[in-house]
């Protein structure tokens, strides 16, 4: 994982606390990543002028844990400062938990152990590939895996493909072979994360911030990993639930606020 250090930005203060409170936790041995457009700006220090030029504003911060470290976790919360948003009971049953610090304003949501909205993004034994963010693979698909996919999810996916390299490994490169297995076996989640890589590039030429050996390097990594996930065999599973196709509902309905 590259430095910690970011540039002056807009996002600057985010990236700073969400340092800090994953630095915090692994003093106490607390296993915690940073997700989101947060995760985005540190894990891509040189196309972080990207989000800038995007107009891609951070608002918040978004964490994962282990449910089996929620407590100590919530604990290390509160010690920093953060109290449980008034919101927070709407929330727990799909594993996420709202926080606000009084003093220096930050909201920030911690999840444990998977994300469950349109799709279900299963974290077990993968936080401690990365440092301290998540995966790539899984920064890009936690954008992807968003069915009403909106504009800052699109610029940051943009940014994610933009900084790093489509391989078969996870360290710091997008891996293909994580991705195209995961996805040949849900219909429902291949079809959402392709249909949202074709809007990636079909965003491309609408963003002035874009150079044209941007949209070339971006939309050629799209084509690389589309050809890896479209070779992958599908499963039986995968094959039967084809035929239905969008027939049938794919996606969960769910409010993705603040992601």
């Amino acid at each position: 994982m590259t430095e910690l250090s970011a540039p002056l930005t807009t996002g600057a203060s985010f990236v700073e606390e969400a340092a800090k409170i994953v630095d915090a936790a692994k003093v106490k041995d607390i296993v915690l990543r940073i997700m989101g457009a947060t995760a985005v700006r540190i894990h891509c220090p040189k196309f972080s002028s990207l989000h800038d030029a995007l107009q891609r504003e951070i608002t918040d911060i978004d964490f994962v844990g282990y449910e089996k470290q929620n407590g100590k976790v919530l604990k290390l919360l509160d010690a920093l400062g953060y109290v449980s948003d008034k919101r927070m009971r709407m929330f727990q049953f799909m594993g996420r938990y709202l926080f606000e610090n009084p003093v220096n304003k930050r909201h920030i949501d911690v999840f444990f152990d998977k994300l469950e909205f349109c799709h279900t993004i299963e974290f077990k034994g993968r936080l401690e590939l990365d440092y301290p963010t998540i995966s790539l693979s899984d920064m890009l698909l936690q954008k992807m895996q968003i069915v009403q996919i909106n504009e800052k999810d699109i610029k940051d996916a943009i940014v994610v493909l933009r900084e790093h390299e489509i391989g078969t490994s996870e360290k710091e490169t997008i891996n293909t072979d994580y991705i195209s297995d995961l996805l040949s076996k849900d219909w429902g989640f291949w079809y959402t994360v392709t249909t949202n890589l074709g809007k990636v590039l079909a965003f491309l030429p609408e963003y002035e911030g874009l150079s044209p050996e941007d949209r070339l390097d971006i939309s050629t990594k799209i084509e690389k990993l589309s050809d890896a996930i479209e070779k992958r065999e599908k499963s039986l599973g995968w094959k039967m639930r084809a035929r239905t196709g969008t027939r049938q509902k794919w996606y969960r309905e769910v409010d993705e606020t603040g992601l």
